[in-house]
């Protein structure tokens, strides 16, 4: 039952959404309570998944053989974590969003991000790979308005790129990975140990990775990354979402489940032997294309790319550690980037500026603001008192037991880079004097101060407490 409602409730708060249209204190009511509801759901679940049990939903067959079944594991119960903590949050920032911008279509905003919600459930919750890849594909028709919600050619232009590429990817590489793994595993269940243990080796075994990889297009791996940077058109709720909170983290979780249950932890490193290659040139390129952006928005999305790429290297690596850094990185980068979009758009919203070139001097006037953007970027860069460092270290410590020097040279590599390009946000806010012309402002809506302070909190707990996030990472090792 607790499975089942983990994804009505956002279903049915999008129906009470729709239904509110007219009365928009109510509709956000809704999208609250329901944001609250779903994670005292998920977390009730969470106990009962800490002490080894994995609540399971069989919701029948759509063809003999193939059914659509839900089960709670501790990565699918990390993300979903994840996922429904963020909501909520995510609902405060939009009230101020939407309405410090004076938005239009608020209604289709909100409905279309709860079923977006909902779709990152089905996946968090997927028993197996036919019902990942429904609620997957889901996911991505359900986003697509709020991609285009401003309804200009700029957003219609950005969300013909996204929709093409992630359906393109995923009809023509993960749908045959899929049928694959069904032809030799003999099933679509996701299994501890892995579906194909001891059945695939070799050059196959890469050649049917590398469908996964470059199927799951949400990962956005080099040169399957575009539709990222051009979803930027959308409103920075948007951005917060796709970000954060369900599209890229349902890409990187989808890759990890695929390593851990498709091929398992022990399979032979040589199916992934080329995947911390493409991960590796996936960090460097993207790191470097977000330090000469002078946009805000896209030094954001290429971080994004070269963040999510650190949770395919890990993966890639097949140690006991790498795994449960990979997994800790879904959740440390979710806190520290929603953090980061969240400021992004606290600066437009109060400010006006879309630019890092125009932050000089913002610090002093935004100082709750700046602040919690200070503690996202230590969180990218991988520095304490921030998550990302909890999350790091396991990556390096999993690159060291296999003795990979590359991945461990890409993550220090890297780490300068994030320091590049985050820290000079840093400086020019609170340390090089405010522009003569520049009008006077002070902070953005206050729900949009409370829902960043609150995110940027929550990185800095995950690092000084992150007993249960560690917890399920290490149960997938």
């Amino acid at each position: 039952m607790m499975l089942a409602l983990s994804i009505l409730i956002p279903a049915a708060a999008a129906a009470l959404i729709a239904a509110c249209h007219r009365r928009p204190n109510l509709r956000e009511a809704v999208s609250l309570a329901a944001a609250a509801g779903l994670f005292a759901c998920v977390a009730s679940l969470g106990g009962d998944v800490l002490r080894g049990a994995r609540p399971s939903l069989a919701a029948g067959e759509i063809l003999p053989g193939f059914a659509l079944a839900f089960e709670l594991e501790p990565l699918g119960c990390l993300f979903a974590l994840v996922a429904s903590g963020l909501w909520f949050v995510s609902g405060v920032y939009s009230i101020g969003y939407m309405r410090g911008n004076d938005e239009r279509h608020q209604t289709r905003f909100y409905v279309c991000f709860a079923l977006a919600i909902a779709g990152a459930i089905g996946v968090a919750l997927a028993g197996n790979l036919l019902t990942l890849y429904l609620f997957y594909e889901f996911l991505t028709f359900v986003t697509y308005p709020l991609v285009t919600h401003h309804g200009d050619e700029p957003a219609r232009r950005g969300g013909r790129t996204y929709l093409a590429l992630l359906l393109v990817s995923s009809m023509l590489f993960l749908l045959p990975a899929m049928a694959i793994t069904w032809w030799i595993g003999g099933s679509l269940d996701f299994a501890p140990g892995g579906i194909l243990a001891g059945k695939l080796s070799g050059p196959a075994a890469a050649g049917l990775a590398a469908l996964y990889a470059f199927g799951i297009g949400k990962a956005a791996l080099m040169p399957l990354h575009r539709w990222l940077p051009a979803a930027m058109v959308a409103p920075t709720p948007v951005s917060a979402l796709l970000h954060a909170v369900a599209v890229v983290k349902a890409g990187v979780f989808s890759i990890v489940k695929v390593v851990v249950y498709v091929f398992g932890i022990g399979f032979g490193a040589e199916a992934f032997a080329w995947l911390p290659w493409v991960a590796g040139f996936t960090i460097i390129a993207a790191s470097i294309v977000a330090l000469r952006a002078d946009n805000l928005k896209r030094r954001l999305a290429y971080s994004t790319v070269s963040q999510l790429a650190y949770v395919v290297l890990a993966a890639a690596i097949l140690t006991p550690l790498s795994i449960v850094g990979a997994a800790l990185h879904i959740a440390a980068h979710a806190l520290g980037k929603i953090t980061l979009f969240f400021a992004a758009g606290a600066i437009y919203t109060a400010a006006h500026k879309t630019e890092v070139s125009q932050l000089d001097g913002l610090g002093r006037r935004m100082p709750w603001t700046f602040a919690a953007f200070a503690i996202g970027a230590l969180s990218m860069i991988g520095l304490p008192p921030a998550a990302g460092f909890v999350s790091k270290w396991f990556m390096v410590s999993g690159a060291l037991a296999a003795q990979h020097w590359f991945a461990l040279a890409v993550l220090v590599a890297s780490t300068l880079l994030n320091a590049g390009y985050f820290l000079p946000i840093v400086y020019r806010a609170f340390f090089v004097p405010a522009l003569p012309d520049d009008a006077r402002h002070g902070e953005a809506p206050w729900p949009m101060v409370a829902a960043l302070v609150a995110t940027a909190a929550l990185t800095v707990a995950m690092f000084v407490w992150a007993d249960v996030p560690l917890a399920l990472a290490r149960r997938l090792a």
